[in-house]
C-alpha cells in the first residue's frame, strides 16, 4: 500500500493522539507538546508543525518540528515511517536539536543534518514509574518554585545545563535564559527544596499531559550532594504527581550511573534506548 507524507492539521488530531497513546509511556514528551500547543500553532505563537506518515488512511509515524528544526522529535514507532518523513523533510528542515528513541533520532540526524557533526550526542535511557512501583522515599518540604526563587534558580538551572551538556547558558544569552527560567516557574513547572533560606535542589516538568509527565534536569547544588536530596525529592515529586497522573518518565544519560541507580531505588524501571543530539 502506498505511503504518503502530510502536514498534520486539526482534522488529524484524533489520529495523532491515537498513535502516540498506543505507546504513551514512550511518547509522553510529544503528548505534552500536543496538549500544550495543539496540533497547529495558535495566532502569535512560535511556528511548529507535526508531520505524519500515512499508510492508506492509517497514521503510522509522526515527527514534531519546532521552528525550522530547533527541536525535532520522532514518535515511538518503527523507523520505517520516520525514514519516509525525514526523506520528505530533507532540504527543508535544518535539524538543530533532536531527542527521542535512538533509531528515530539517528534517522532524523542522517537526513536533516547530513553534513554537520553534532556538537553533542548523548546515549540515554527512558526510565518510567507508576504509583504501584514507588518506594518509601519522601520529602514533604519539596514545593513549587515561586517568583521569589528565580534569582537563585537561574544559576542553578545554568549549572544543570553546564554539567549535563557543557553549555554555558548565562554566557551565551543570560537575559533570555533567565526569562525562560521565570516562565517555567510561572507555568508551575519547577519544584525546589529550600533549607535555611537557600535552594539546594530543583527539578523541572519538561512535559505534561493527561497521559503523564516527563521530569527533567534534577539538580543538587554541589555543596549539598551525597545527602539524599535527589532520592527523597524524586520520591516526593513522583508520589505527588502520580496521585493525578498515570505515569512519569525521566531521561537519564547512560554515563550517569549514579542518577540511574537512584531512579531505580525510587522505583523507576529502565526502558528503551534514547538519544539526544545537538548540532551547531
Amino acid at each position: 500500500m502506498t505511503k504518503k507524507i502530510e502536514l498534520l492539521g486539526k482534522a488529524h488530531h484524533d489520529a495523532l493522539y491515537g498513535l502516540l497513546s498506543r505507546e504513551a509511556g514512550q511518547n509522553l514528551y510529544m503528548l505534552g507538546l500536543l496538549q500544550e500547543f495543539g496540533i497547529t500553532p495558535a495566532a502569535g505563537r512560535a511556528a511548529f508543525a507535526f508531520w505524519g506518515c500515512f499508510k492508506g488512511s492509517t497514521l503510522e509515524a509522526a515527527v514534531f518540528v519546532g521552528g525550522q528544526g530547533g527541536l525535532v522529535v520522532p514518535s515511538s514507532t518503527p523507523a520505517g515511517g520516520i525514514i519516509d518523513i525525514a526523506s520528505h523533510l530533507a532540504g527543508k528542515v535544518k535539524l538543530q536539536t533532536s531527542l527521542g528513541e535512538k533509531p528515530g533520532v539517528d534517522v532524523l540526524v542522517q537526513y536533516l543534518s547530513p553534513t554537520q557533526r553534532p556538537r553533542l550526542s548523548k546515549a540515554q535511557r527512558l526510565y518510567a514509574v507508576s504509583a504501584d512501583d514507588l518506594g518509601p522515599f519522601t520529602n514533604p518540604l519539596l514545593r513549587l518554585a515561586t517568583d521569589a526563587d528565580v534569582p537563585q534558580l537561574v544559576p542553578m538551572a545554568a549549572g544543570a545545563l553546564k554539567e549535563m551538556y557543557g553549555y554555558d547558558a548565562l554566557a551565551q544569552n543570560g537575559h533570555a535564559f533567565a526569562e525562560r527560567v521565570a516562565l517555567r516557574v510561572a507555568l508551575k513547572r519547577t519544584y525546589v527544596l529550600e533549607e535555611n533560606g537557600k535552594l539546594v535542589f530543583k527539578l523541572d516538568l519538561g512535559s505534561r499531559s493527561q497521559s503523564g509527565a516527563e521530569l527533567e534536569a534534577p539538580y543538587t547544588i554541589p555543596a549539598e550532594r551525597r545527602k539524599g536530596h535527589l532520592t527523597l525529592c524524586l520520591g516526593q515529586i513522583s508520589r505527588h504527581l502520580l496521585s493525578s497522573l498515570p505515569r512519569l518518565t525521566l531521561r537519564i544519560d547512560d554515563a550517569d550511573t549514579s542518577t540511574a541507580a537512584i531512579a531505580r531505588k525510587v522505583g523507576y524501571l529502565g526502558g528503551k534506548n534514547q538519544r539526544l543530539v545537538v548540532v551547531e
